[in-house]
């Protein structure tokens, strides 16, 4: 009895977390939010729970769902109707890059590195911070960009010298340079190293720079 009883709860179980989500609204995994993520594991460490215990009746299961799928339901109502509780509730998109200034406070807030930013891009297939206009980080995590038009694309991908103020020694010595020969190009463009937030470098194009004077 007791492993018709396990079949059953997850029967059960499945159907109702079916009905739940369905109610709750349909979504991309692109745009689930960190909010929906945390009600989707409690709504199945609820049926796990009931599973694996036997002092926890399918009654029980049923009413946890039904309350938890409820009081879900009514925060995403209030949150469509109150905008002052939508951004705590579900988030806001946060601008990265503006006019093509990085933003370092909404970096910091999205606990960003550039490098990793420079990673989510190189997946929408831009291999320079040259060719961005403008960067949203969307509430579900992903980013939409907005490029220079007709700018031509590089012909390799840049190499990131000075990361976030810092000479980036590793990826010197993988384009067979010194700190030296960095310090000396930047300097017969009057850059000062101390000065540099972020330095891209490419054979074809050469240096593409951004002083924090130029950062949001």
């Amino acid at each position: 009895m007791i492993y018709v009883t396990i079949v059953l709860k997850l029967v059960i179980g499945l159907a109702s977390l079916v009905i739940v989500t369905r109610l709750l609204g349909k979504k991309q995994m692109s745009q689930v939010t960190p909010f929906d993520f945390v009600y989707a594991l409690i709504l199945g460490g609820t049926v796990e729970e009931t599973i694996y215990h036997q002092d926890h009746t399918i009654p029980q299961m049923l009413f946890s769902i039904a309350a938890w799928g409820a009081l879900i339901y009514t925060v995403e109502k209030i949150t469509m109707k109150f905008d002052k509780l939508r951004a705590p509730l579900k988030g806001t998109s946060q601008i990265l890059i503006k006019g093509g200034k990085v933003n370092l406070r909404e970096l910091e807030r999205a606990s960003l590195e550039l490098e990793q930013l420079r990673g989510m891009l190189r997946q929408k297939n831009i291999f320079s911070l040259k060719e961005v206009n403008y960067v949203f980080l969307e509430t579900s995590g992903e980013i939409s960009v907005l490029r220079y038009p007709d700018l031509d694309e590089p012909e390799e991908p840049s190499i990131l010298l000075v990361n976030e103020g810092r000479v980036h020694e590793d990826n010197l010595r993988e384009v067979g340079k010194d700190k030296e020969w960095l310090t000396q190009s930047i300097d017969r463009d009057g850059i000062k190293l101390k000065d540099i937030y972020y330095a891209e470098w490419s054979e074809p194009t050469g240096f593409y720079i951004k002083t924090y004077d130029h950062c949001l």
